[in-house]
């Protein structure tokens, strides 16, 4: 395994620690600065907001600008964000921290793909894709426990002056074992270039079914406390280690996935959605057994990030390489999250009960199946093989 490869994990490991963390510190923030827990709750959403508007505009602002370098200089805002956010002496300085942690999330994925696949050969392109996003899913597991562990022992500070220090070792690491040469291969194009690349219907597909996939995943993901809680019946304290099997599952998919993807990726990616779809329908029917929650859940972050290397190694395949457009895919990817936290906060609140939100992600990845079903059926036809423009 190449070692830039270990770096951009790293990296990836520790702009995931900053978004999850949080959720475990917010009780200890909002007393700090004596603010209520809905304006505490704007360092998660802001943060959110902001990986979905930094996605796109940092990396159409350097779209001209070497990879590598652009890499360093996004890990090094993240370094500045969250020492922003470990010093803050007042709450708008820690929002301002997190929005400025928060601009580089996208960009580094979008890019740090397009380094990351140049390091390995091409049928290795979604594995090492696949490698990078370890660090994040990682974070995933350990996220919250790890800000909640350092949180209730050293104070809330304490968590972002590690995950600050952990931003500086993997700067370090892109600087020293990121090769300046792999790190430019492909094109580097001007910004009309970069979004020419969207003229295609196979990136907009891609995209489409990315936004549904993650929209349906976190549709269910966001209420699964409420379902283990109210329909498992697990107690509150059962949760955290429940969204730890989660997390793992989403460790195990997105390798798993990578792989698949290098074999036969419209394949992979179809049974990965289709998979998903399922195991929420299951999910909501036998919600009511810990046992089948247990197992269910496992499968849910398996199946639900098994799409994620493939998706982004498709989207800038039809792309021809364009960076804007692996960053649109984490910007679809933020924009389904919100879309599916809504639908199932929609469906709770008509008095559906706490498995509707399962139901309604299945719906939702349903229809990512079908969208990428025709993205593979046009996709083998002779005048998208020649033509992927429209």
């Amino acid at each position: 395994m190449p070692s830039g490869l270990i770096a951009l994990a790293l990296g990836g490991f520790g702009i995931g620690l900053t978004e999850f963390l949080i959720a475990g510190l917010l009780p200890q923030v909002a007393s700090s600065f004596a603010v209520s827990e809905a304006a505490a709750g704007w360092l998660i959403s802001g943060y959110a907001l902001s990986v979905a508007i930094g996605a796109i505009a940092l990396t159409a602002a350097t779209a001209r600008l070497p990879r590598k370098e652009v890499l360093v200089g996004l890990v090094a805002l993240f370094v500045i964000g969250n020492l922003l956010s470990a010093i803050a002496p007042s709450y708008p300085v820690m929002l301002l921290g997190r929005i400025v942690a928060a601009l580089c999330h996208g960009s580094f994925f979008g890019i740090g793909s397009l380094v990351a696949r140049s390091l390995v050969a091409p049928e290795r392109k979604s594995r090492a894709v696949a490698v990078m996003f370890a660090g994040l899913t990682l974070a995933n597991v350990l996220g919250v426990p790890f800000g909640a562990l350092v949180g209730e022992r050293w104070g809330w500070r304490a968590a972002f002056w590690a995950v600050t220090a952990i931003g500086v070792l993997a700067l370090a690491g892109i600087v020293a074992l990121v090769p300046r040469d792999a790190a430019e291969t492909g094109p580097r194009s001007d910004l009309r270039d970069q979004f020419r690349a969207f003229r295609s219907w196979q990136v907009w597909l891609t995209l489409t079914a990315t936004a549904l996939g993650y929209g349906g995943m976190f549709g269910a993901f966001s209420y699964i406390a409420y379902t283990f809680t109210e329909v498992g019946g697990f107690s509150s304290a059962d949760v955290a280690w429940l969204l730890m099997v989660y997390g793992v599952g989403l460790v195990v998919g997105n390798l798993i996935g990578g792989r698949a993807a290098d074999h036969d990726r419209d394949r992979a990616l179809v049974l990965a959605l289709l998979g998903l779809t399922v195991t929420l329908t299951v999910f909501g029917l036998v919600a009511a057994s810990a046992t089948a929650s247990v197992i269910l859940v496992f499968l849910m972050g398996l199946t639900g990030f098994a799409s994620v290397p493939g998706m982004i190694t498709r989207v800038t395949d039809f792309a021809h390489g364009a960076a804007l457009a692996a960053s649109a895919n984490v910007s679809a990817s933020n924009i389904g999250n919100a879309l599916g936290a809504w639908l199932g906060g929609l469906a709770i609140t008509a008095g559906l009960g706490y498995t509707a939100p399962l139901y309604v992600g299945a719906g939702i990845t349903l229809v990512s199946v079908i969208v990428m079903a025709v993205a593979a059926h046009l996709a083998r036809s002779p005048a998208q093989q020649t033509d992927h423009f429209v």
